[in-house]
């Protein structure tokens, strides 16, 4: 059985907070505004699983009116994401990731994202794709305001 799931997310840009994106720290002047720690691509990554498993969003399993989660590590959140697929039965077979930003550049930091992504989801590196984009200075990420990200995930059973 294969099943697809996808995630999108966005935060806003923050002073005084580290920036974290696909479990590597970027240095930039400024972070992103969340309950954990903001890294919008392993949200959007923890969301296409549970959406391919039938299982909501992250919303429903690390509410943000949780003060457990407060300044969470999205890295222990994924993992406790990738638990609940692998009790389902079901594998990544791959996943790809798009994230939206002016700056800033994303490029450097792919190889290490795809690193600790695919550790995270126990997978081949090649199962990770990472991509980043510009918005051509259009709306909230052209006016460098935050970051978006989005992801598409396929999934195996292993027992079907």
């Amino acid at each position: 059985m294969l099943r697809i799931g996808q995630g999108f997310d966005v935060h806003r840009f923050a002073e005084d907070r580290d920036l974290i994106i696909g479990g590597a720290h970027i240095p930039y002047d400024r972070g992103l505004l969340g309950h954990s720690d903001a890294d919008v691509l392993l949200h959007v990554v923890s969301d296409a699983i549970l959406g391919a498993i039938g299982e909501g969003d992250i919303g429903k399993h690390f509410p943000d009116t949780d003060e457990a989660y407060k300044d969470a590590d999205s890295k222990v959140l994924l993992s406790k994401v990738v638990e609940l697929m692998s009790e389902k039965d079901f594998r990544v077979i791959n996943i790809d990731c798009t994230i939206m930003a002016e700056r800033p550049k994303m490029l450097p930091y792919i190889p290490q994202m795809q690193t600790i992504i695919a550790q995270l989801l126990k997978v081949e590196i090649e199962q990770v794709n990472i991509k980043a984009t510009t918005t051509e200075k259009l709306g909230f990420v052209g006016r460098e305001e935050g970051i978006a990200a989005l992801a598409v995930v396929l999934l195996g059973k292993e027992n079907a």
